[in-house]
């Protein structure tokens, strides 16, 4: 199985990078399954219900989400009747939404998780270390195949849950910082794992931004507003190949895609 995830999309360049990205991508190699996350992908603050549809328009099979989840307004109830567009699943229960699902194709299935660190995050949700493992053991009685985005900050926390993980998923995949990292593997029990996958968008920038006013806000530590870049758009993510008997990964390759 091929499992391409493309990172944090960051507004409409982010958009138009992954339009162009999952066509370019899939011409170059048989894609089983796209996975990305989008919670950027409204201005870069949250998602819309018209910009998850254009996301699956797009190629997309499943959105994970991760702190900007709920940043508009019209997804709250949005959520719970579009299964594909995932919001962290250790938020407390009854929130609208799934944190998990399984989908199918090309006589295939893959579970994909998304889960929200705690380390220099807000809000700080449940421990995800302890509310994962009732949810991959629920999506193990259906596939072996099994993604998690962990959205978080901090390299440890992403580090750490990787370990912990390894030989229960197929992959563990970094989100939220913005920058992919060079630490792309297979875990020892067969997990593959990269702290951040990177994001879709405009690379002349600071993680999405304009640099200009970001510089500004660090000099005199007023206000500024952060507008979105525009220039040197760049899909970032990896592509994992799976033993879709066993679940274990066979490869990791990372994407750095100039648009």
């Amino acid at each position: 199985m091929k499992v391409l995830f493309l990172g944090d999309v960051v507004g409409e360049a982010g958009r138009e990078v992954l339009r162009i990205a999952i066509v370019r991508m899939r011409q170059k190699t048989p894609i089983d399954f796209v996975v990305v996350n989008g919670e950027n992908a409204a201005g870069g603050n949250g998602i819309t219900p018209k910009i998850t549809y254009e996301l699956l328009r797009y190629g997309a099979d499943v959105i994970t989400l991760g702190d900007h989840a709920w940043d508009q307004r019209e997804i709250v109830p949005f959520l719970a009747d579009e299964p594909r567009l995932l919001r962290p699943l250790n938020y407390p229960p009854n929130t609208p939404g799934s944190g998990s699902i399984v989908v199918q194709g090309n006589g295939k299935k893959l579970g994909v998780l998304c889960a929200l660190g705690r380390t220099f995050m807000t809000p700080q949700t449940d421990n995800p270390f302890l509310t994962i493992r009732p949810a991959i053991e629920a999506i193990r009685r259906e596939t072996p195949c099994i993604l998690v985005d962990f959205h978080s900050e901090a390299t440890s926390e992403k580090i750490a849950f990787g370990r912990y993980l390894d030989g229960e998923v197929s992959a563990v995949v970094g989100t939220h910082t913005h920058v992919q990292t060079a630490d792309g593997r297979i875990l020892p029990g067969g997990t593959a794992y990269v702290t951040d996958v990177g994001f879709c968008g405009a690379h002349d920038s600071v993680i999405g931004r304009d640099v200009a006013p970001v510089i500004q806000r660090y000099i005199s530590l007023l206000p500024q507003r952060f507008s979105l870049a525009t220039n040197g758009l760049q899909a970032d993510g990896v592509l994992l190949s799976l033993d879709d008997t066993s679940g274990r990964a066979l490869g990791i390759e990372p994407i750095q895609l100039p648009i």
